[in-house]
């Protein structure tokens, strides 16, 4: 994998391959290609949306064409799933075995896994250009992340303005450039404090159920509640959140039990193929309680599954709130008098 160059006068590969679930940075490491290739007279852009049905042929025929008026071409090609099928890595090859003189290949994919990584259009394409990885800002990140790009664009944040712009953007990067811009427009470059974000910031955080688990797991408590009345105010409907937690619960007792017939935390996980990038939380909350208290949150959370699918008394969102907190290291409230789960 190489790093973009971004100077105009930088020397530019003949194909670049960026792939990531980023939306934000994505886009800006193809715009940084972009723009680089402009000014080093690519004047021409031919965009290519490679999705179901798409005909390789085009890709192709523009290797074989000539750009208009004979200047240099961009082949903007976007990749959503990160799979062309055999077709398009056949096409693929082919172009990276013969780049055309006049054209840049810019392709903009999903993420790629250790599978697609390894395969040959992939390798082609990486031995011929360039391969860059877009990887997402982790939660610990984000705050630093958000003072180099506000002062990017000549705003001077104090350290409360930040950590209240990553509040509320939580995650979302587009979300934060978003805000940046607004910030700029009204207030100007220059120094930003919290008022001002307060001011003209609307709260653009968005959640993910799974990010949610994991942030419990971590035992991160207020976090975690926050994304809970985040997804209940964005609309996710409570039986999804209540399936997603029943099943990292019943994941933690089985890993917990594994535990405790004698492997390691780090054997267990192997052996139940939790994914390197959850390794972490998951470590975390096998640290802070032992199988019995799983098991005695799974009641909880079969509790949990009856209220939201009306099958029992209780309040939904009382409910979620206290089997988050109690996976995110407070002690569960016993069961109602009757419940066995």
């Amino acid at each position: 994998m190489a790093s973009l160059a971004e100077p105009a006068g930088a020397q530019l590969a003949p194909i670049y391959l960026i792939s990531g679930d980023e939306p934000f940075q994505l886009g800006s490491a193809a715009d940084a290609v972009r723009r680089c290739a402009r000014a080093q007279g690519y004047g021409e852009r031919k965009l290519l949306f490679a999705e179901r049905n798409f005909d390789w042929q085009q890709l192709a025929a523009e290797q074989d064409s000539l750009s208009l008026f004979a200047e240099r071409k961009i082949i903007d090609l976007r990749l959503p799933t990160g799979k062309p099928g055999d077709a398009g890595g056949r096409a693929l090859r082919a172009w990276a075995e013969r780049p055309a003189e006049d054209s840049l290949l810019l392709i903009t994919a999903g993420k790629l896994d250790r599978k697609q990584l390894r395969s040959r259009w992939v390798t082609a394409l990486e031995a011929a250009g360039v391969l860059v990885q877009i990887w997402p800002v982790k939660h610990h990140e984000l705050p630093g992340w958000l003072r180099r790009h506000m002062q990017a664009r000549g705003l001077e944040p104090d350290a409360e303005a930040v950590a209240l712009l990553a509040e509320r953007v939580e995650g979302n990067l587009l979300a934060a450039d978003q805000a940046v811009e607004k910030l700029l427009l009204v207030h100007g470059p220059g120094p930003v404090d919290a008022a001002a974000v307060r001011a003209s910031v609307a709260d653009s955080a968005r959640f993910d159920v799974f990010e949610l688990v994991d942030t419990a797991l971590a035992g991160e408590t207020v976090r975690a509640l926050r994304m809970v009345y985040g997804l209940l105010e964005e609309g996710v409907e409570p039986v999804v959140i209540s399936w997603a937690l029943g099943r990292a619960i019943r994941e933690l007792l089985e890993l917990a039990m594994a535990v405790a017939r004698g492997q390691s935390p780090e054997a267990a996980m192997a052996g139940a193929r939790v994914w390197d990038s959850r390794r972490a939380p998951v470590s975390a909350a096998l640290r802070r309680h032992r199988a019995g208290y799983w098991g005695a949150l799974l009641q909880r959370a079969d509790r949990l599954e009856r209220v939201v699918k009306g099958m029992a008394a209780g309040n939904k969102r009382d409910e979620l709130v206290q089997l988050v907190s109690a996976m995110a290291g407070q002690r569960p409230l016993p069961l109602p008098a009757g419940e066995t789960g």
